[in-house]
């Protein structure tokens, strides 16, 4: 019993499915800080000092569903057969049908699995180790997993707090299972628990709320709980590790769990300055980013970090393919 126990746990340790692409829209209007700070009178440098952000993107015009559309399109510059799409949002506006049904219907793929999932601003995290799983135990050889967010609809404009952070955007993965038995390293750590304060939560019809202490709080403890946990079950130290994707929150809450963490900042990468904060979409726009910036090679080992309303926390670590 004791060695089968050893070959489990020595089999979830890895998977054979891996990144082939990232895509991302951002919206055409960018709202810098100096705007802000006038509209508010706010000294200059305020929210820059407080949050890291220098820029954010309003999407004015276009819908949840074509911004999610767009960044798919960056992906399949030509027709595919997609087996499953699934999508995390939390402000979508429609409930039925989904963003991946949308999605589907547009670019006309065959029949699919279509998923919404809602998970807060750990969705992307969720959404793609579903996909893994799926994959793992079913015969889906390629898969579209989809983080998005329009939070300029449902941000209250006089909430000084969340107004400063809050972006629009949306960010795709393209993922496939790799042939010839090819198999990387991939765990993951997706754990829930109650928000008994209600620190960060949306109701349809009204505005996003969010208790800024308590989520920095809740923030730098429990993804450092977290990713210690997955460390532990891939027997590995954060030395193996070249990078932290974490969710694009705060500045001051990434540099937190990275002291936390006692990890150099080079390690936690950000682009939070000019992206701002787009909740479910931050993690896949990072990896685009850090795609075209040539940072991510062939057997790196990363770690992708979500942490947000629920309370959901989640992290992967997974070995590029």
């Amino acid at each position: 019993m004791e060695l089968y126990t050893k070959i489990l746990r020595k089999s979830d340790l890895v998977s054979n499915i891996r990144i082939v692409a990232n895509g991302i829209y951002l919206p055409q209007e960018q709202v810098r800080n100096k705007e802000l700070e006038t509209r508010w009178n706010l000294e200059s440098g305020y929210i820059e000092k407080r949050t890291g952000i220098k820029n954010r993107y309003y999407a004015t015009n276009e819908s949840i569903q074509s911004m999610a559309l767009k960044a798919v399109k960056m992906i399949l510059t030509k027709k595919q057969d997609i087996d499953l799409i699934i999508t995390a949002t939390t402000s979508t506006d429609l409930i039925m049908p989904g963003i991946s049904n949308y999605i589907q219907k547009e670019l006309e793929l065959s029949p699919c699995i279509c998923l919404d999932i809602l998970a807060g601003c750990s969705g992307y995290i969720n959404a793609l180790d579903i996909a893994k799983v799926y994959m793992d135990s079913r015969n889906i050889k390629k898969a579209l997993v989809i983080g998005v967010d329009k939070l300029s609809a449902i941000t209250d404009k006089k909430d000084i707090a969340t107004a400063i952070v809050l972006s629009d955007g949306a960010g795709a993965t393209l993922i496939e299972k790799q042939e010839n038995n090819t198999s990387n390293m991939y765990i993951a750590n997706i754990q829930a628990e109650e928000d008994k304060e209600d620190i960060l939560t949306y109701q349809y019809g009204k505005k996003l709320y969010m208790n800024g202490k308590e989520v920095y709080k809740y923030a730098v403890t429990k993804t450092i709980q977290n990713v210690n946990e997955l460390l532990e079950k891939a027997n590995i130290s954060l030395e193996d590790v070249k990078y932290i994707v974490a969710h694009q929150s705060n500045l001051k809450i990434m540099k937190a769990i990275a002291s936390r963490l006692q990890i150099d900042m080079k390690k936690m990468y950000t682009n939070i300055q000019e992206r701002g904060n787009t909740f479910c979409a931050s993690i896949p726009i990072a990896l685009y980013d850090m795609q075209k910036e040539g940072l991510l090679r062939t057997g790196d080992k990363i770690i992708l970090l979500g942490y947000g309303g629920g309370l959901n926390t989640g992290s992967i670590l997974m070995e590029i393919g």
